[in-house]
């Protein structure tokens, strides 16, 4: 995957910077407590990771979905910890990874592969196309 691949419009940078940041990556994170609650509760959980930088700015709309690739309709966010919901802007300090979790509703049974899409009238939406479903629903994965 290429640098033109990232929409980092969603981060406020001085006038000619463009970090260059590592392609999506989607691992497993299967500790026992979480497996317990997101089958209990029938959710997806993302854990996204975000190259950080002096001054970058961050946030996440609320009309963020999963899109399961055999269709059935958009999967709502339901919660975001470590990010603010727009408009509200999440201020990064120093760089480094920053991290935050988003909580999805449960993906339909037959789903093998999503995307997730934050849908907004601007530019700069987060994309992640074509993450493999696992049996755990929990994925980390870079913004």
């Amino acid at each position: 995957m290429n640098q033109k691949d990232f929409n980092i419009s969603h981060v406020c940078l001085q006038p000619g910077l463009k970090p260059k940041l590592p392609g999506p990556e989607v691992l497993i994170l299967d500790t026992p407590e979480t497996l317990t609650q997101v089958e209990q509760e029938n959710q997806v959980i993302l854990h996204c990771s975000f190259l950080a930088f002096p001054g970058a700015l961050i946030r996440i709309w609320p009309s963020t979905f999963l899109v399961p690739k055999e269709g059935g309709g958009k999967i709502p966010l339901v919660h975001a910890e470590n990010i603010t919901y727009a408009p509200t802007w999440t201020q990064l300090e120093g760089y480094g990874v920053f991290t935050f979790t988003l909580v999805f509703n449960g993906l339909p049974k037959s789903c093998t592969q999503f995307d997730m899409v934050e849908e907004i009238e601007e530019s700069g939406s987060f994309h992640i196309p074509d993450i493999e479903r696992n049996n755990t629903d929990v994925y980390r994965v870079w913004i």
